[in-house]
């Protein structure tokens, strides 16, 4: 691929020919990849008037900065432009000058994740596989058994048995073959790895498979395009494997080396304190160890993180930070977001926004800055939180004098 000029490994900094291999040869599975984009040829074809023509509205309107042969596309499913929404309330109630919301929950199986299924289903077929496999807490799992069906490619996944029903239930549909493994995601994705080593599958997950990483910086690309190439000062995004926010790191990294935008956001990560391996590491300032995974927010419960690399990387370089919000600080945003913007996020999913009104607090986000926030999943991929959230609802007998009586309205 002419618009790829090779692959550099994020342990030992090797820069090698693109060959669509995973890891670094010399630094094992750790050695995760960095694809490295030749941008004096980007630019020859793909400008800022060229993405104004284009009326793909669909992620793949960048395929010429992902790592994957020009096909039609669409025949896949409707993957990204998904809405950023300028705050009507609660931007206001902080006090910043500006909030952004960017709704990834209605994509098309309600998930940013579809991004890397929808790349990672694009790649397989390239390269001549009719099987993929992951292991995922939930999210990865249904966009790749959507996305797969559509494309008629096989799908097999692995989850954690305490991944939540709403999720399994969406990739059963999708006609997914749905292992629950009896343990943690790390057992999880270990087994996943066995799997796809012993049967030849395609390598969807996200901590190994470098191309995955250039699907999710997809919405860094739309938010910025959404937003007229001005760029909020701030970005905030949940943590989990660290892939989702390498990805938007390296969507903006783009656009900057393209000429796009005149300067990469400051990225904020956002952990939840029942899980928070990134930002235990970076208040004690050592290497990351493993964490307990306790949390409600089941898509970012990720004790061992295998793309730490990239996610270290992403807040360092944008001179963003860290912050670890409570599952009762979560709680409530999803029921803040949902009050004040119409936004229903899953508990993963509003991490990030938690994370912001907390930096608020802290003095890290100043008044007179702005800020995107993601919401990476809808909330009815959670309907049990949503309901602790929200509570249950009022209960009347059916007619206008029970109505009265009860003092509900």
């Amino acid at each position: 691929m002419d618009h790829i000029a090779g692959v550099r490994c994020t342990i030992c900094g090797r820069v090698m020919p693109y060959r669509e291999q995973m890891t670094c040869p010399h630094c094992g599975e750790k050695g995760i990849l960095d694809i490295l984009f030749d941008y004096d040829y980007i630019k020859k074809g793909f400008t800022k008037k060229s993405l104004a023509d284009n009326h793909d509205n669909s992620m793949f309107r960048y395929a010429p900065l992902m790592p994957v042969q020009p096909r039609d596309f669409s025949r896949f499913l409707r993957v990204g432009w998904t809405p950023l929404y300028p705050s009507n309330k609660l931007g206001a109630e902080l006090g910043i000058k500006a909030l952004y919301i960017k709704d990834d929950g209605l994509n098309p199986t309600a998930s940013l994740k579809d991004r890397a299924s929808a790349v990672a289903v694009a790649k397989a077929l390239e390269l001549g596989y009719d099987t993929i496999a992951c292991s995922s807490t939930g999210n990865a799992a249904s966009s790749l058994a959507g996305n797969a069906a559509r494309m008629g490619v096989k799908a097999v996944i692995f989850v954690p048995e305490r991944a939540p029903e709403g999720k399994v239930a969406q990739l059963m549909i999708f006609g997914a073959k749905v292992i629950s493994v009896q343990g943690n995601y790390r057992e999880t994705f270990e087994l996943s790895r066995a799997a796809i080593d012993k049967y030849g599958y395609y390598n969807r997950n996200a901590g190994i498979n470098p191309t995955l990483t250039e699907g999710k910086k997809t919405v860094a690309l739309e938010i910025a395009e959404q937003l007229g190439w001005f760029v909020t000062d701030w970005v905030a995004v949940s943590v989990g494997d660290g892939c989702t926010i390498g990805g938007v790191y390296n969507g903006f990294h783009d656009l900057y080396e393209l000429g796009f935008i005149e300067r990469i956001p400051k990225i904020l990560g956002v952990q939840s304190t029942g899980c928070c391996p990134f930002v235990d590491a970076a208040r004690e300032n050592r290497d990351l160890i493993p964490a307990e995974e306790n949390t409600l927010a089941d898509s970012i419960a990720v004790g061992v993180p295998r793309n730490p690399k990239k996610a270290l990387r992403a807040v360092s370089a944008s001179n963003g930070a860290w912050i670890a919000v409570s599952d009762e600080d979560i709680l409530a945003t999803m029921g803040i977001l949902g009050r004040s913007e119409g936004v229903f996020g899953e508990p993963a999913g509003v991490t990030a926004s938690a994370g912001v009104m907390k930096a608020v607090q802290q003095g890290i986000i100043k008044p007179n800055e702005t800020v995107t926030t993601i919401s990476t999943g809808s909330g009815l991929k959670d309907v049990k939180n949503a309901l602790r959230a929200a509570g249950r609802p009022h209960k009347c007998a059916p007619s206008i004098e029970a109505l009265e009586a009860s003092g509900i309205i």
